[in-house]
């Protein structure tokens, strides 16, 4: 008789290791596709951040001024920026001093 519950324990086993390896790999899984979308996220305002500084210098050394607003930026120099997703804070102290440039994206 003791045989038959040592068998009966054993084949359980298998049975609920398998369902839990499952959720394991699962979670893991949706954890690292949350972390690749922050990462990118993350770097779509780094780039965009950089294009704008990038173009402003560019402008500088082309014309010997800091481009007046970010329109300029859009228009001569050919800055793309998604409205909908980014706020970019643009702010001229002088024509010969770097502007302050800020990027934060939008909650969605």
């Amino acid at each position: 008789m003791r045989r038959k519950k040592q068998n009966r324990r054993s084949s359980l086993l298998p049975g609920l290791l398998l369902p839990a390896v499952s959720m394991a790999v699962l979670l893991c899984f949706i954890t690292a596709l949350t972390n690749l979308k922050s990462g990118q996220e993350a770097e779509g305002k780094r780039q965009l951040e950089n294009a704008i500084r990038q173009a402003a210098v560019a402008c500088y050394a082309v014309e010997g001024i800091y481009p007046p607003d970010l329109t300029y930026l859009e228009e001569y120099y050919g800055i793309q920026m998604d409205g909908k997703r980014y706020t970019v804070y643009y702010d001229v102290f002088a024509s010969n001093l770097m502007p302050d440039i800020t990027v934060l994206e939008n909650e969605t």
